[in-house]
């Protein structure tokens, strides 16, 4: 029995060190293969999405043929590779995207000018392309590849390098292409591709570090805007509501709830300049919905900080106006503020632990504002039913 279970032991070993060098070197494009019978010199293993890139390139002609590869984000999903004239990033490269048909299976290929990221429509690029063909990689999880030849623009043929672009999204609806993901990998999809293949991999210049850049300054925008408009407006807010009830706390309440309402201005004006600077450097990515309730809560924060400077004494004939406008304004930024972080969050789509969190945080403010709110009733009510049974005087 222990002989026949070492001989079974060692034929184990014998074929893990036999297949083990396959499934290693699976990841690599060195070892995969597609059909036709085209060579292509030079290969890159991307650095993001999965994805592999071989390609050949003509110099006396400036034709580049490449074979793209990569795995859609979720089945029947899309991917795409491209070539930016002038820039770095996806607005304005030219881009070939591959999909399948959901009924027939087959694979095909859209050629897409990406003026901007909401201009997502099939268009002729700015350049030759042809022998333009899709097919689904065997045995490879599902992943796609796009086969064609461009024709380099000369400017770009003559710098021996182009920037390439590549992506990959969730599906195709009604022809249009699916947003993709903006989470690390997607933004940082994108290089220098060295036509010659003398060097593979190197950056472009400002472009990975710029995607990186680029979500260093999203987690900066978020983290202020969370802190500010998400959390100490609706702190401030609270202190105002419920201290100033308690006789003892006039008028620590006032320089607490003034001093919590301008710290949370001035780091909302922080994540508000950082988020113009996002939207300056990301030209054709547009978020509308939270890039307008971050500019009404700019204003709105603002023109509350400026009241202030106009706050009537309490015995002045228009205080309770004041007050309705002090208070309606407040309570508008705290509610924006709230919803706008959300916003923010399913833009960034951190880890569920920080949506959680917040989630939490918010929940036990709110959990708090109940208690105190039925304990500042039952102190209002007590006090006017002691006014109201004190004997006159005579």
């Amino acid at each position: 029995m222990d002989s026949s279970y070492l001989r079974i032991s060692l034929s184990f070993v014998f074929w893990a060190l036999l297949l083990s060098p396959a499934v290693s070197q699976s990841s690599s494009c060195s070892s995969q293969t597609f059909s036709g019978v085209r060579s292509y010199p030079h290969c890159l293993d991307l650095p993001d999405l999965k994805a592999f890139l071989h390609y050949s390139y003509d110099a006396s002609n400036t034709t580049l043929a490449v074979v793209f590869s990569a795995p859609p984000s979720k089945p029947g999903g899309w991917i795409a590779w491209a070539i930016n004239p002038k820039s770095t990033g996806m607005a304005g490269s030219q881009a070939l995207v591959a999909s399948k048909d959901p009924k027939t299976g087959v694979a095909s290929v859209t050629t897409l000018n990406i003026v901007s990221y909401s201009s997502l429509v099939p268009s002729k690029l700015s350049f030759d392309v042809w022998d333009v063909k899709a097919e689904e990689a065997a045995n490879d999880g599902g992943a796609l590849r796009i086969f064609a030849k461009v024709k380099v623009p000369a400017d770009l043929a003559a710098n021996g390098k182009v920037n390439q672009v590549w992506q990959v999204g969730p599906g195709v609806s009604n022809g249009r292409i699916q947003p993709h993901d903006f989470s690390g990998p997607n933004l940082n999809a994108m290089g220098a591709l060295d036509l010659t293949g003398a060097t593979t991999g190197v950056p472009v210049s400002g472009g990975g570090g710029a995607g990186n850049s680029r979500i260093h300054k999203r987690n900066i925008h978020g983290i202020l805007n969370a802190v500010s408009w998400g959390l100490l407006f609706p702190i401030g807010a609270m202190i105002a509501r419920y201290m100033r009830i308690f006789e003892s706390a006039d008028p620590a309440w006032f320089y607490l709830h003034v001093s919590c309402q301008f710290s949370a201005y001035a780091i909302g004006v922080a994540g508000w300049a950082t988020g113009l600077k996002l939207g300056s450097e990301s030209k054709g990515i547009q978020h509308n919905t939270h890039r307008n309730i971050g500019i009404s809560l700019f204003s709105l924060a603002t023109l509350q900080m400026f009241a202030m400077l106009l706050r009537p004494r309490k015995d002045h004939k228009f205080r309770y106006v004041w007050n309705i406008y002090h208070h309606g304004v407040g309570y508008s930024i705290v509610i924006l503020g709230i919803i706008n972080v959300f916003k923010g969050l399913s833009i960034l789509n951190p880890k569920h632990t920080y949506k959680t969190a917040y989630i939490a945080v918010i929940g036990t403010l709110g959990g708090i504002t109940l208690l105190l709110e039925v304990v500042t009733w039952v102190i209002v009510l007590k006090r006017k039913s002691a006014k109201s049974t004190k004997p006159l005087k005579a």
